[in-house]
């Protein structure tokens, strides 16, 4: 069972020693990214800070839409004047986005589970890569504060639990501690009920037609280890953002006999493609992110590369060659 890292003396006298704090994640948020900023940025108010919650954006998974108008993409002087800065959810404060340059000289907190490395300096890193989310380390965060979740809270912090556990789908023998921390969510009000029909629930009928185009083109590689497929940027255009469902196409892929891992490559537009990976178990997907500049988790990761997918797609396969048995391509 993995033990969390202990919740770091400093990170408690950052927080009552600042009166004013910018919340901030990476850019393109998921719900574990925007869970755990929600849910902070209510604690530091309840201790009468001031909480200004930021994000580059852009919100574009159906998911986390609503909660777009909360949230501030300019960072000013005024914002600035006697702040503190958290990074949640990213050890690279880069990947704040267009927010970067804003943040640079102030006083910062970085909060993260990734395996990545931190990136540059910070005044403090709270790390822990065996947390399976950073909604997981806010809850240690407010319990060493001496606070309980707020219902509210505790329902950021389980949708971002659900978020980067896929409902719990990643979890194995070794997480008992993540079910034990779920409990006090659920206790505190949190509705897993409601949390899964936000997350899977009010999809568009295009999301369904776009989701056959994709299983139609579905590749087989190394004796069908590795399940590929792509969506071209005119189907983009065509079924639009709320089309896209990645999460239960990852799914009905990942029960395909034999597979052990799966690659969406997507034409975000024509000089940019996006790549997102899936794994079970044997193989580590951020470590191949990381070749093409991204990263994220063992069997969850992506990364954004120049180029066509006709481009990028040999160099995708050819990553996953080094860490599966080579094998004809399946017809």
């Amino acid at each position: 069972m993995a033990i969390p890292v202990a919740v770091p003396h400093a990170l408690l006298d950052f927080i009552k020693k600042g009166n004013k704090f910018l919340v901030v994640g990476h850019k393109e948020p998921d719900g574990d990214c925007l869970g755990s900023q929600l849910a902070l940025s209510s604690v530091l108010q309840r201790l009468g800070k001031e909480a200004i919650l930021c994000s580059a954006g852009p919100f574009k998974r159906p998911e986390v839409q609503a909660y777009q108008d909360r949230f501030t993409a300019h960072i000013g002087a005024p914002e600035r004047e006697g702040a503190r800065v958290f990074i949640l959810d990213c050890a690279a404060p880069s990947r704040t986005g267009d927010l970067h340059a804003a943040l640079e000289g102030l006083p910062t907190a970085i909060i993260d589970h990734h395996a990545a490395r931190a990136e540059g300096s910070s005044d403090l890193l709270y790390l822990d890569p065996a947390a399976p989310s950073v909604t997981f380390m806010i809850l240690g965060l407010i319990e060493a504060l001496g606070l309980q979740p707020t219902k509210e809270e505790a329902e950021y912090l389980l949708f971002g639990l659900c978020t980067d556990t896929g409902f719990f789908r990643h979890s194995d023998e070794r997480s008992a501690e993540t079910f034990a921390y779920t409990a006090r969510l659920i206790r505190a009000g949190a509705s897993p009920k409601r949390i899964f029909q936000r997350m899977h629930g009010g999809k568009s009928l295009n999301s369904r037609f776009l989701m056959g185009i994709l299983l139609s083109r579905v590749q087989a590689y190394f004796g069908g280890t590795l399940l590929l497929t792509t969506e071209a940027y005119e189907e983009t255009q065509r079924f639009g953002m709320e089309g896209r469902d990645s999460d239960t196409l990852y799914q009905v892929l990942q029960e395909v006999s034999g597979v052990e891992a799966i690659v969406i490559i997507r034409q975000e537009n024509p000089e940019q493609c996006t790549v997102g990976l899936r794994s079970l178990d044997r193989v580590n997907v951020a470590e191949i992110a990381a070749q093409f500049g991204g990263g994220g988790h063992k069997n969850a990761a992506g990364c954004s590369i120049p180029g066509t997918i006709a481009s990028v797609q040999p160099h995708i396969i050819k990553a996953f060659a080094e860490k599966l048995e080579a094998g004809e391509a399946a017809p």
